[in-house]
Parts: structure tokens; C-alpha cells; sequence
């Protein structure tokens, strides 16, 4: 019985281990992919903030014409 005892621990063990594996490339993944998406949020908001300064450049050129 001893030798089957130690046969079903080993089973679960590895079972738990394969879980725990599948949970940790999973995390990985998501976290690849969330800092995927953050800096294409990043490139976007310093485009978006570029494009208002230019805005706002042609504003004040035209100001100082007038």
C-alpha cells in the first residue's frame, strides 16, 4: 500500500505542477499582451498630444499676425 500511496502523491503532484505551468504561460501571455496594448495607447496619446501642439502653434502664429 505504501508504494501506492506514494504512486497516487507523486500523480497529484504532477497533476497540481501541469496546472500550475498552464497558469503561469497564461499569465505571461496576458501580460504580453496588456504591454502590447499600453504602448499603443502610449503612441497614440503622444500623437494625439503632437497634433494639439501643432494645433495650438498655427492658433498663435495666427494671433500674432492680427
Amino acid at each position: 500500500m505504501h508504494a501506492a500511496s506514494l504512486a497516487v502523491f507523486a500523480w497529484s503532484l504532477h497533476v497540481r505542477i501541469g496546472k500550475h505551468d498552464t497558469s503561469v504561460a497564461v499569465l505571461k501571455a496576458q501580460i504580453t499582451s496588456d504591454k502590447t496594448a499600453h504602448a499603443r495607447e502610449v503612441k497614440d496619446v503622444k500623437e494625439a498630444l503632437r497634433s494639439i501642439a501643432s494645433k495650438m502653434d498655427s492658433i498663435e502664429l495666427v494671433l500674432r499676425e492680427k
